[in-house]
């Protein structure tokens, strides 16, 4: 969206209203040439949720909410501006905590920490279970995003190297305050 503009319309109401004398209208021109429409009409949901994430980079240091989350704010990008979004969600991380929903392994390899969900069933009930995956096993899950084989050596290969270029593995802090590098597989959750 380098040639998108981002707008606020304000409108005069008759009657003072809970939120004061105007209302108030976000609208984007998503597309060069395009006038600007409101944000709610025009924008998909990962359109959406890259402009909250412009939005919450620019006002990171003002806001109070503690957490955000991002539900696949990766929706039809890929490569380098995947890159771009998972840097910037990194920064925004650094006054928040973000919970991301990616498919993208340009996205999940810039993540402090990274848990799989995997859906299933079990006596005919969907389920989801989660697992934090460290080492080796984040290596193969960021091979198997990124449409390769999880067991090939040059998937792996791709892998390391796209975590080399984002956060260092954290270290998981046990109670008592002993170390440890890797969660158990399986339903797992980080305290």
């Amino acid at each position: 969206m380098t040639d998108g503009r981002f707008g606020v319309a304000l409108s005069p109401r008759n009657e003072i209203g809970p939120n004061g004398l105007e209302d108030v209208e976000f609208q984007v021109a998503l597309n060069v040439g395009h006038d600007a429409r409101p944000l709610a009409r025009v924008a998909s949901g990962g359109e959406m949720s890259r402009v909250m994430l412009a939005l919450k980079t620019i006002l990171a240091r003002l806001d109070r909410v503690p957490t955000l989350v991002f539900d696949e704010v990766d929706a039809g990008i890929g490569g380098r501006v995947g890159l771009q979004i998972g840097d910037t969600m990194r920064r925004v991380a650094e006054h928040h905590q973000v919970l991301a929903i990616s498919h993208l392994p340009q996205i999940a390899a810039r993540a402090h920490h990274h848990i799989v969900v995997r859906k299933g069933a079990r006596d005919g009930v969907t389920t989801a279970d989660t697992c934090v995956v460290v080492g080796e096993d984040r290596v193969a899950e960021i091979a198997r995003m990124l449409g390769g084989d999880a067991d090939s050596e040059v998937s792996r290969a791709h892998a390391r190297e796209l975590l080399s270029t984002g956060i260092r593995e954290p270290e998981f802090r046990e109670a008592g305050g002993g170390k440890r590098e890797a969660a158990k597989k399986g339903r797992s959750r980080q305290t």
